[in-house]
């Protein structure tokens, strides 16, 4: 019987032990034992699928990778200690030197930094595409093109990309799609139903959503999840059991706390869209929002991200920031508190000034990760910071 998101999340688990526990436990362990000499061997040499060394896999990590599986239509994937070592360890498994990546500019920061400044070390280029000009992408297609990655929503602007254009252009093309995934979660979209072959979220997010783990994971198909494991294994980013058990734990309520989550958020940004201090908000389930048609296309809803402009440049952004009594400045997000971010000056401050501006992060940006208070001190929080 196919079952339900819901009840995916909260009824996929490890099989359980002689204890007959209802809840998984935690396997703290670093290796497990061998009945005899043969069974080792065989173990090894993967004639056998079992654990060998948490590096390589753990009760709790499996646990944690099978359900966003199935909550995201992949085959299988591998589980990391950061969302940036699954999207550092996912590319470099799939790359090799003289190979090129066709990218969206809007993108996270680290992810830039990881395209300009560390691979072209090792002979790999990337070209970047406008997100609100998908046309292009074809222009920038050469012999050596691998991977064509993209975020949508976007980091921190919440473009919307068509995910559906995207995958007929990789198909088209033979190249690997890649979606991060990170600000919609599984259960707001599913990339690999548009034709992501990988899908990458950073589990800090909105997966453990309270702010507590590091965590990130790709899910995609076997052939390709090979190639990523088989260099994890060795490169050794692994999650570690704990934290795989608290987020599989997390998952059992993701889909109560997102639905919060982007009521929240909707409602800020509209209150936002009328107020006289801002100069725009862009929110994916805004009507004005310019990509509105694809978010609803794609999504569920519209996230907890909502970016915006305070009139008067920077004095009065960072008077607005100054003026936050409730909700918490920092660089996080989907974090069941609400969280308020200056893209600039933190996420995205290793990117120029002029790379910055070219995906649309202007010195007065503000992120707000719209957290699960009540949605009128939410509201009358940020009322009050604009003065």
């Amino acid at each position: 019987m196919k079952k339900q998101f819901e009840t995916e999340a909260i009824r996929t688990q490890m099989e359980r032990s002689q204890y007959l526990e209802h809840s998984s436990p935690i396997y703290l362990t670093s290796s497990f034992v061998f009945e005899d000499a043969e069974d080792m061997r065989a173990s090894f040499a993967e004639e056998k699928d079992r654990n060998i060394y948490s590096r390589y896999s753990n009760p709790n990590s499996s646990e944690f990778i099978e359900k966003v599986c199935k909550m995201e239509g992949a085959e299988s994937g591998f589980a990391f200690a950061s969302g940036m070592a699954a999207v550092y360890s996912t590319l470099a498994a799939l790359l090799n030197s003289g190979d090129h990546v066709i990218s969206s500019s809007s993108i996270f920061g680290s992810t830039h930094t990881l395209f300009t400044q560390f691979f072209p070390k090792w002979n790999i280029s990337t070209s970047f595409f406008d997100a609100n000009d998908l046309e292009s992408i074809e222009n920038l297609i050469q012999p050596t093109s691998k991977i064509l990655y993209a975020e949508s929503p976007t980091n921190p602007g919440v473009d919307v990309l068509d995910l559906e254009v995207l995958g007929n252009i990789a198909k088209k093309h033979g190249l690997i799609f890649i979606v991060d995934n990170c600000f919609a979660s599984p259960y707001l979209q599913q990339p690999i139903k548009f034709g992501a072959d990988l899908v990458i979220h950073s589990g800090t997010k909105l997966m453990d959503g309270q702010g507590r783990v590091l965590a990130g994971i790709t899910v995609g198909g076997h052939e390709l999840m090979d190639k990523v494991y088989r260099f994890s294994r060795i490169t050794g980013p692994a999650l570690s059991p704990f934290n795989a058990w608290v987020l599989s734990r997390s998952l059992e309520t993701l889909a109560i706390r997102v639905d919060r989550h982007c009521s929240n958020a909707l409602q800020l940004a509209t209150f936002l869209e009328n107020h006289p201090k801002i100069a725009w908000v862009k929110y994916p389930f805004l009507k004005s929002h310019p990509q509105y048609e694809v978010a609803k296309k794609q999504m569920k809803a519209g996230g907890c991200v909502v970016a915006f402009e305070v009139k008067g440049g920077l004095d009065a952004g960072r008077k607005f920031f100054d003026s936050i009594e409730l909700l918490s400045l920092s660089a996080n997000l989907g974090d069941s508190r609400s969280i308020v971010t200056h893209p600039a000056s933190t996420t995205h401050s290793k990117l120029s000034k002029a790379e910055r501006e070219a995906v649309g992060i202007t010195d007065g940006m503000v992120r707000i990760s719209v957290g699960l208070e009540h949605i009128d001190d939410i509201i009358a929080d940020i009322d009050q910071a604009l003065g």
